[in-house]
């Protein structure tokens, strides 16, 4: 017989039939109800074992872990939370797993606790919800941007180019570690490495996937990135994914016309197609905080935010006004921001961003037209020459959650302000010359992946919702 997964077998409530599930013990009770869980859904469905039918020594081997395989009649169920249940004719313990060191017991357990267990993790009805949500929000994009005829491309994880300029790269050499080969002045000797020069893992997609905008006219990348940040905050990876769409013959407006429409598109899919899981963070954020400090809670609940965010059209302000309005806020003046604004042409915190989303204009929010000193050189410099036409998305509870501009297309101006943040020419000449041969206005942004997921799920630490976290100290797996 062929095993049906216990989702579908719950959609279609077989009464009657007989059918194969196989999945992982969460609770066995009184030697007769065990509660089977697949991973397929959030739910469990309950096994009626009849006493004296079978063996003392199989049941014994029942425990919270076990790996089982069931077989019999699916019948109503008499007990409370479950309308089926499968009275069981044959059962196989496939894989034992012994109650005294099994870490993951029926009890409530921190998300401490669960990152230092972190490959088992998966088995709880948190990172359950947590991963088929991820996997439903991956299964979006790619829809939507197949649905408006963008072409996905694979954009190399080994790179020579540091796309943002930042310098924050994890280098990806064969040489030796201990001794590799020099030049005469003493550094070393790329040149004899597996490329013929320095390599290192990519930070971002967006300048491959530009020349393949420049070609095929809409094109977007979702893949791995990596970041070699000392940094130990609750919004920071090590190892992350970006989606970064690119497209031809676009400004900033449509650039904003497309990050909207996407992420109201991902968010009604969550929602129309995840709505158990959801419910369950939701429930399970709101008992997380209600015992939390008023000012320690999240501004909204998990699905009013969501909602939120589907039923309004997003504000758009330049910098410059939201600047002024942060300077003129009473947290601003009363020094209640932990970075008190002063002059034009700081970097916003997600404090000041937050602000506009949830008290402010209580919306999300486009801030476009930043001032270009605190910007990357490929953003196309603006005709007062002292902002970039770059945008972000400001949303409720964890602040920007996307980042980018219409692209700068004119050879003269990009070469000019790669010379001024001292970006070397010949690293970039491939760059350049999609800037000779046919240029054209260009827009795109990015979207870090686990950032949307983080926010979709409500989680309050960007380790749990990525299957394998890499942060500085930390490569388990």
């Amino acid at each position: 017989m062929k095993r049906i997964k216990i989702k579908e077998l719950l959609e279609l409530e077989p009464i009657g039939k007989e059918v194969l599930v196989k999945g992982w013990v969460r609770t066995f009770r009184n030697n007769q109800f065990a509660a089977l869980n697949d991973g397929s859904t959030l739910d469990n469905i309950q096994l009626v074992l009849a006493l004296d039918e079978f063996e003392e020594t199989l049941t014994r081997k029942i425990n919270p872990g076990t790996a089982l395989s069931a077989r019999g009649e699916v019948v109503e169920s008499k007990g409370r939370g479950q309308r089926i249940e499968i009275k069981v004719s044959k059962l196989e313990v496939l894989g034992e797993s012994d109650p005294e060191h099994y870490p993951l017991q029926p009890k409530k357990h921190s998300l401490e606790f669960l990152r230092e267990n972190a490959h088992l993790r998966f088995r709880t009805n948190t990172f359950g919800a947590i991963f088929r949500i991820r996997h439903a929000a991956a299964m979006a994009i790619h829809r939507f941007f197949d649905e408006r005829g963008f072409l996905y491309l694979h954009s190399p994880i080994l790179t020579s180019s540091d796309a943002e300029g930042a310098g924050e790269l994890f280098r990806a050499s064969t040489l030796s570690a201990k001794h590799p080969p020099l030049t005469e002045d003493n550094n070393v000797d790329f040149s004899q490495d597996f490329f013929g020069k320095e390599a290192h893992l990519t930070v971002s997609g967006q300048l491959e996937a530009e020349l393949g905008a420049l070609a095929l006219s809409d094109v977007y990348t979702f893949g791995p990135t990596f970041r070699a940040e000392q940094s130990h905050t609750t919004r920071h990876l090590a190892e992350f994914w970006m989606i970064e769409p690119e497209m031809a013959f676009a400004d900033l407006n449509d650039n904003m016309d497309l990050a909207e429409e996407m992420l109201k598109y991902l968010i009604q899919y969550l929602v129309d197609h995840c709505e158990k899981d959801l419910a369950f963070l939701d429930n399970r954020l709101f008992d997380e905080e209600k015992n939390k400090p008023a000012d320690q809670r999240s501004p909204m609940r998990l699905l009013e935010k969501l909602k939120f965010c589907l039923e309004n059209d997003f504000e758009r302000i330049t910098y410059t006004e939201a600047f002024d309005i942060l300077r003129n806020s009473k947290p601003n003046k009363k020094k209640k921001f932990q970075y008190v604004l002063e002059e034009w042409g700081a970097d916003l915190q997600s404090e000041h961003e937050r602000f506009l989303v949830e008290k402010h204009f209580k919306k999300p929010v486009f801030l476009y037209n930043y001032p270009k000193n605190i910007k990357a050189f490929y953003m196309r410099v603006n005709e007062d020459d002292k902002t970039v036409a770059a945008m972000d998305i400001l949303f409720p509870g964890i602040g920007e959650i996307i980042g980018g501009s219409q692209r700068e297309e004119r050879l003269d101006v990009l070469t000019s302000r790669m010379e001024e943040m001292k970006i070397p020419e010949e690293e970039l000449s491939w760059y350049l010359d999609i800037r000779k041969y046919g240029s054209c206005p260009h827009a795109g942004y990015g979207l870090g992946f686990e950032r949307f997921v983080q926010f979709a799920t409500g989680m309050g630490n960007i380790r749990d919702v990525i299957p394998f976290p890499r942060t500085p100290g930390n490569i388990s797996f």
